[in-house]
Parts: C-alpha cells; structure tokens; sequence
C-alpha cells in the first residue's frame, strides 16, 4: 500500500499502511530488517511489507480503525515506487484550490473523502441498477454518436473523418434511441445515461453528467409512480446515513397551481411547514393604500401571506423587512399579533376587524406574525419562496434530518407569452394533453392541463418526465394551438 503518516518513537517506527480497504499499522522496531528502509521513506512511497499479524494489547487499540484490534510487525519491506515532496498532502481534510486538485488530480483521488465519494457513487448505481431491474426493467447502452437531439442547450458536436464537414452530436439525453426501444416493443428500458449539455455550468448544472433514464410503453402516469417510486425511496434509504424518508407509495402529489400558490415555487421543500395562503380579498379596499390600490389597478395583482409562528416580534419584523431590502425589494410588510390584537402599520391601516380575520384564516396566535407580499404572482413568487425559505430557517421550523419527496403533477399545458401576447407551450411539447383531442377542440388553451410531472426532494428538482403524446392527429392540433403550422 501507500505510506499515509509514520511516528517515529526512536527504536520503534510505527507506518500506517493505506490501500483501497483503509490503514494498517505497521510497526518496526531495531530487531526489524525493515527499519531501516522504513525510515528513509517518504509519505505516498508504495511498499510491500513481508511480517506477522498481532493483536494489539488492550490500551492500543483503535476503534476508529476498521484494522485497530491489530498491528502488522514488519520483518521485510520492499519499495515498488519512491514519492517525492508531493504538491498537495493525502492525510488530512484540508482544502486546497481546485486547479492544484485537478492539475494532480492522482494525488487529490488518493484523499479519503474523494476516495469515499467515488466508492459511494459505485454503491448508489450498483443499487439503482439492482432496484429497476426488480422493477421488471432492462438496460441497454445506446449510442453515443448520432444525429442531434436537444434538450434545451447547445450540443457538442464531432467531426466525422468519413464525411468531412459533417458531425456526430454527442447525446444531451437518449431520447431518440429510447423511443425507438418502445416502438420496438422492448417494454420497460432502463439505463444510467451519460448526456453532453452544452451549458453555463452551475452547482446544478455540468456538461457531462450521468442520469438514471428510463422509458416504459402502455402505462399511465400513475403506473410510473409506481415503479420509480420505490426505487428513489429506498436507494435514499439505504444511503440516507439514518435520516428518514418518505416512503415509496407515499409520495404526495402536488398539483402545479396548487403548489405554485403555498409555496411559490414547484420546487417545494416540504420541511418547512410553512405555506402561503392568498389574502387579496382582506386587503381590496383597505386603507392600506399601497396593496389597494395595486389590487384595484389590475385583476392579476395578488396579495399572498406568509405565516411565521413565534415570529411575533417587532425585532424579527424589522429584521425581515431588512433582508427583503437586501434581495433589492423595497421592503416586505407585516402585521405581528400580541395581547389579542395585531400590531404594526399594516394593522393599524386595515382595522382590528380585517386584521382578526387574517388570525383566523391563518390560524395565528400571540407571539405569531405574518408577513405580505403583493403583485402578479409570476413576479413576487421567487421572492415569496425565498422568504418562506428564510423565515422557516430562522425560526428554526424545518424539520432537520429528513429526506421529503413529493410529484408536481398537472402541469398546464400552454400559457401566455407576456410580451407577444401569443400561446406558447409551457413545458414539454410532446407531451400528452389531459383530455386529449376533446380537450383541445373545446377547452380554453390556457386551462388545458398536461400529463408532466417532475419529483422532486427536499426543494431539489430530482427528474422530470411526461407521458409521450403518441398520436400524431393530437400533435398536428396541439401544435396548431401554439402557432406552428
């Protein structure tokens, strides 16, 4: 293995011992022949030693080792590669900048935590791989050469020596070669897919990355829920270090419009327990002027509360109000509730009766607050789920130690191009339409729902998908209802 550190006690060497399975102590002392040659290396030089297995005596054992209960006394060593002075040390958790890291990234592999996490993504894939094969799936490896596929950013493109001029584009996803697989009759398919995105990376985003991709023929959208289901429940079981996790078959769906007005986002981190409720009608003709009149200037204005419970101070109000400004918002109204009644300049504008009211509808007592955004909701919503998020962290509401999934389903199917006033599809295009072709014959676009769903996991978008529009008369008329000829 490779030396990891040495203590030199005089006469007596100790070497911890690394390899792929962990450390071993190896002990020379001046009867060893290998003292000598111990003694003259250097950390990450890569030995063989030849000696006898001991136990260790009751006061040297180390439970933090997996080895600890034992010592290798070392009569013989070898020395299969010498190290020199090394750019950046193995033992240890420091950080280091990541040009050093990768510039000798064969060092950096060596360190515990990257060697951790390399072995941990083999265990998750390998569990994965186990899960949707019990699921009835099969894998198959499509190409990664083809004609070009996208899904939403650039491709990387390969010159093709045989035709010059031409390219191959690397695949965002596999998306063509998995529909020919249901067309052929394979069934339920299944793969752990490399995907090419051209794009600007972010903590989110890499332009190569693996997902687990997979397609099944002749299902409704709840039959996927059933199959992957318990896939993601217990791989983050089984990986989940003891946190608790929403049991597969359990998964709440969510409706999009539902989930866009409590939480502001159809990202939701069901954690946090808080939800927003619409208060617009407490507020239309109000004294409270600045949300009244907005409210009477335009029928998508919208006033939208956040509950904070034992938020009740003027001094966490303040606080918030100063975050908002920080998020370059002109501020973020509030009322807080002490000795039966509201307080605070929202309180004082609306009265006594509309601030029991907004008590009641959101179920608040002394010592509770509630804050108050007010716009179109396709505006603020960013900003109402941001201050949701915060609120919840710094009253310490959300639930530590838990892994909460849910689906965003009923996705709509069109919506509006704000500046073209035109209807423009929302999401997925190929999608199948709630209703099918009924609905798009004699339904208003805009209310037309879709069968697209995503998953997602304590605020993360983990996957999204949809049931395949598969007839080709829908997809002429639903194409038609967005414009294209």
């Amino acid at each position: 293995g490779w030396v990891h550190r040495m203590r030199d006690h005089g006469n007596l060497l100790f070497v911890d011992l690394r390899d792929h399975y962990g450390i071993t102590q190896i002990v020379a002392d001046e009867d060893s022949e290998a003292l000598g040659l111990l003694d003259s290396l250097k950390s990450e030089s890569v030995i063989t030693i030849d000696g006898v297995v001991k136990a260790r005596s009751q006061e040297t054992r180390n439970a933090n080792l997996p080895t600890g209960d034992i010592e290798v006394f070392a009569k013989s060593a070898t020395v299969q590669s010498m190290a020199e002075e090394l750019p950046l040390p193995v033992a240890g958790e420091q950080e280091y900048p990541e040009d050093i890291r990768l510039k000798y990234r064969f060092v950096d592999l060596r360190r515990e935590r990257v060697h951790k996490n390399i072995m941990l993504r083999n265990r998750v894939i390998t569990s994965l791989r186990r899960r949707m094969i019990d699921q009835g799936f099969s894998e198959f490896q499509t190409p990664i050469l083809g004609a070009s596929s996208p899904e939403g950013a650039r491709d990387y493109l390969v010159p093709s020596r045989l035709h010059p001029g031409r390219f191959y584009a690397l695949p965002q996803a596999p998306q063509m070669f998995k529909q020919l697989l249901m067309v052929a009759g394979f069934d339920r398919y299944f793969q752990i897919a490399p995907c090419f995105r051209d794009e600007d990376p972010r903590a989110d985003r890499r332009p190569e990355f693996y997902q687990l991709d997979f397609e099944m023929s002749f299902v409704t959208q709840e039959d996927v829920f059933q199959a992957i289901e318990p896939v993601l429940a217990g791989v983050f079981e089984e990986f989940s270090g003891g946190k608790s996790v929403t049991p597969g078959g359990e998964f709440p769906r969510i409706p999009y419009a539902e989930t866009m007005l409590k939480y502001g986002t159809d990202k939701p981190a069901l954690r946090n327990p808080l939800e927003i409720r619409d208060v617009t009608d407490t507020f239309r003709g109000s004294n409270f002027k600045i949300f009244a009149s907005m409210i009477d200037g335009d029928d998508k204005v919208r006033v939208h509360a956040i509950p904070a419970p034992k938020g009740g101070s003027r001094a966490f109000c303040d606080r918030m109000n100063g975050w908002a400004q920080d998020q370059g918002q002109p501020g973020l109204g509030y009322i807080f509730f002490r000795e039966g009644e509201g307080a605070g300049p929202v309180a004082k504008n609306i009265g006594a009766k509309r601030t029991r009211a907004l008590s009641d509808d959101l179920r608040l007592v002394d010592g509770d607050a509630a804050f108050f955004v007010c716009g179109v909701p396709k505006v603020f919503n960013p900003f109402a789920a941001a201050a949701r998020m915060k609120i919840g962290a710094e009253l310490k509401l959300n639930a530590e130690g838990e892994f909460r999934f849910c689906w965003i389903v009923d996705y709509p199917m069109y919506e509006i191009n704000e500046d073209t006033g035109r209807i423009e599809f929302s999401h997925n295009p190929f999608s199948m339409p709630q209703g099918g072709m009924e609905a798009l014959e004699t339904q208003d676009p805009l209310s037309i729902l879709a069968w697209q769903y995503d998953i997602v996991c304590n605020g993360v978008e983990l996957s999204s998908g949809a049931i395949r529009n598969h007839r080709p008369d829908i997809m002429i008329k639903a194409f038609g209802i967005a414009g294209y000829e």
